[in-house]
């Protein structure tokens, strides 16, 4: 027997959910999905660091666990979106910041270079 149930499993996952609110679930079909796409990322996790992969679970049933103890949560396509969004938005800021100390710690060094350079007699 599968354990925790399907059912049990959905009612973990929508547990959260206000009444009157749509469910994160709705189906068996939506459990399977996000149980597979997480047992994806543990193997790809797991084959790009063979050295840590010393689970004693399967990926799809680290998975399952997962989702049923709450360790990950299931975005709807609206709040991927956002949080993706928000990445890139934090992403370009860093980058765009790392550019500038970049350039300051540059000019830094020619000022140094300059101040270090024996004048010339002539």
């Amino acid at each position: 027997m599968l354990h925790p149930s399907y059912s049990e499993l959905m009612d973990k996952i929508n547990e959260s959910v206000e009444p009157g609110e749509v469910p994160v679930v709705k189906s068996r079909y939506s459990v399977v999905i996000a149980a597979s796409k997480r047992a994806r990322q543990i193997i790809a996790a797991q084959e790009a660091h063979p050295d840590q992969s010393e689970g004693v679970l399967k990926p799809l049933s680290q998975a399952v666990n997962e989702l049923y103890n709450g360790d990950i949560n299931i975005m709807t396509d609206e709040e991927f979106e956002t949080e993706m969004e928000k990445l890139k938005a934090e992403a370009e800021s860093e980058i765009a910041f790392s550019e500038d100390d970049s350039d300051d710690e540059a000019e830094a060094a020619e000022d140094s270079s300059d101040a270090d350079a024996e004048p010339s007699q002539e």
